[in-house]
């Protein structure tokens, strides 16, 4: 109890009050489930950026030949309704039919991607897939850019990481809040390696498929596997530009090198060019982009 003879200075009741008021404020804030947030809070949510969305209600795919599932159904023919990104074939399930069911795909999916595309054509192509407004777009290219006639010709790895710049860029300037998928470049010499057991694809080969690695299919001399270990080193560099630029996207998600590393065996290459994936190699990577774009955290 307050002494009575003690004289109370004017305006102690006052700061007193104003202290525990402060007091029960900060532990208001603190308290959990507290409507007040501070600057780590923030800070925190600034960090962790946007939240992914694991199920998008529509999907756009650009690309090359893979994603519009080439030489998957009839020989140097492309077959969309294969495609591992947008086909509506039951034998591959595609990423847009496992997101959005197959009735949700057929009206809300849409594939831009080019048979032969390079790089150098992707924001053409996402120029056209943004039109459409999807919440999601998936990036398949890189093949054709180490599949050049000659080493010399590959589109240098500079190059590469400028057109995919600039692809994102488009993107965002018309859609900033679109989710991407990114495959990585699949293993061009682990597909040579099992595709050259078959007399017929290599007849196919000498058409032209991606003759810095397929040309001379069984020469196996230093000066051969010295070119195909520089397509392979190329294509490893093109990986490492996609993970790299879409890291910098809090709304891109890249695979992991899960493309890159999947181990395609000759059931899953086409039987017309045995490079190329068939039906069930697309369901393969219709399962590897499934399961990067569903996964609560991305892969790293």
């Amino acid at each position: 109890m307050r002494n009575p003879r003690r004289p109370v200075r004017p305006g102690a009741p006052l700061l007193a009050a104003a202290l525990l008021a402060a007091l029960l404020g900060a532990t208001a804030c603190d308290a959990p489930g507290g409507g007040a947030s501070g600057p780590g809070d923030t800070h925190a949510k600034r960090k962790q950026g946007p939240v992914w969305d694991r199920s998008p209600s529509s999907v756009a795919a650009v690309g090359d030949s893979i994603t519009r599932g080439f030489d998957a159904c009839t020989v140097l023919s492309d077959c969309p309704e294969v495609s591992w990104a947008t086909g509506s074939s039951a034998k591959v399930d595609s990423l847009a039919v496992r997101l959005l069911g197959r009735t949700g795909a057929a009206g809300h999916s849409w594939n831009y991607a080019v048979t032969g595309s390079r790089m150098a054509d992707l924001p053409a192509q996402i120029r056209r897939a943004a039109a459409r407004r999807p919440q999601l777009v998936t990036v398949m290219i890189g093949a054709n850019d180490a599949c050049r006639a000659s080493t010399s010709a590959m589109t240098s790895v500079a190059d590469f990481r400028a057109g995919f710049e600039e692809s994102l860029r488009t993107l965002r300037a018309r859609l900033p809040k679109a989710q991407v998928y990114v495959a990585s470049v699949p293993n061009l010499k682990r597909l040579w390696s099992q595709g050259r057991a078959n007399p017929l694809g290599k007849q196919i080969w000498k058409l032209g498929i991606c003759p810095s690695m397929l040309q001379d299919a069984d020469d196996l001399t230093a000066a051969a596997t010295l070119r195909r270990d520089t397509v392979l080193d190329r294509v490893e560099a093109y990986n490492g530009v996609l993970k790299d630029v879409c890291a910098k996207d809090t709304r891109c998600r890249f695979d992991g090198d899960a493309v890159f590393d999947y181990d395609f065996g000759t059931k899953q290459l086409s039987q017309w060019d045995w490079f190329h994936p068939s039906a069930d190699g697309q369901a393969r990577l219709a399962e590897i982009a499934y399961r990067t774009v569903t996964s609560k955290d991305p892969v790293t």
